[in-house]
């Protein structure tokens, strides 16, 4: 099970699934799971509900099931991923962590499931300008040996939560909102100071002229919607990784349809070679 912290809503998860082989499996909370194809959409990502106490007390007994999924997860071997804060906010900090994680551990354990916990702490240099460093530090797993705990009760989740706190702890960066020096040190190491990427510079000022049609009304859009929202990061990168190919594709049919030949292939190639320049040579923004 992946213990992690959450400051950056569905893209924390969908960053942390790159990093395995395997499928990973993550509990998102219950109230997106509005409708039965919303449902079947998030399930078939993977993705399972938790409900808390704020999403009303009569869903509470789901999470009966959900947990029980996860250990036919654990007992196949599989991943799972809960962020074991409960609450994505845009921070630098660990906040304080929840029950969820330790009872799903502490049920595992208890049926015997050799259920091993590994924290994974994610940072990101900021939380709504484009083009991110993202540091994504994994801590030392523990298991049940780790913990000597015996049974299930209110004295093994406070010495659950107490050992992952101490493993999360100095995975994530502490960091003051309003200290842009120290995110500045902690983001972009002096090697990459040095960098400027000269030979990049004129792709990537192509690369923003040509885009800049497409990404500045989806940007608008999302900052009228949802721009005080811990969700904004996570809204903006999923419109454009839904409509960033249907605009590639629709070019390339103009061009097949005027050119022919296998001229449809250069936007295609081209056009995410200058975007990904762009974000290579483009004045990174400290802050939220």
């Amino acid at each position: 099970m992946i213990a992690a912290n959450h400051p950056n809503s569905f893209l924390d998860a969908v960053i942390l699934a790159t990093l395995f082989e395997k499928p990973v499996y993550a509990l998102a909370r219950g109230d997106v799971f509005v409708n039965r194809f919303v449902r079947f959409l998030l399930r078939s990502l993977r993705i399972l509900p938790v409900y808390r106490i704020s999403e009303g007390s009569e869903n509470l007994n789901h999470n009966y099931h959900t947990f029980s999924e996860c250990r036919e997860i654990f007992k196949k071997n599989g991943i799972v991923l809960i962020f074991s804060e409960g609450l994505c906010l845009n921070e630098w900090r660990l906040r304080k962590l929840k029950k969820g994680t330790a009872r799903l551990a502490l049920s595992s354990w208890e049926e015997g499931i050799d259920l091993t916990i590994l924290p994974i702490g994610i940072n990101y240099h900021s939380f709504s300008s484009f083009g991110k460093n993202v540091k994504i530090q994994i801590g030392k797993s523990f298991n049940r040996n780790d913990l000597q705990i015996e049974t299930y009760n209110g004295n093994a989740i406070v010495a659950f939560n107490k050992k992952l706190e101490t493993e999360l702890n100095p995975l994530v960066d502490q960091i003051n909102a309003e200290d842009t020096q120290m995110i500045k040190n902690i983001f972009l190491p002096d090697e990459e100071k040095k960098s400027n990427h000269t030979f990049l510079r004129m792709p990537g000022i192509l690369g923003k002229i040509i885009h800049y049609p497409f990404y500045a009304p989806i940007l608008y859009t999302v900052k009228n919607k949802a721009k005080k929202s811990v969700h904004f990061d996570s809204i903006l990168t999923g419109i454009l990784f839904f409509t960033y190919p249907i605009l590639l594709g629709t070019i390339a049919m103009l061009v097949f349809y005027f050119f022919g030949g296998l001229y449809w292939l250069i936007p295609l190639i081209v056009m995410p070679f200058l975007a990904w320049t762009y974000i290579q040579t483009k004045k990174q923004y400290f802050g939220r």
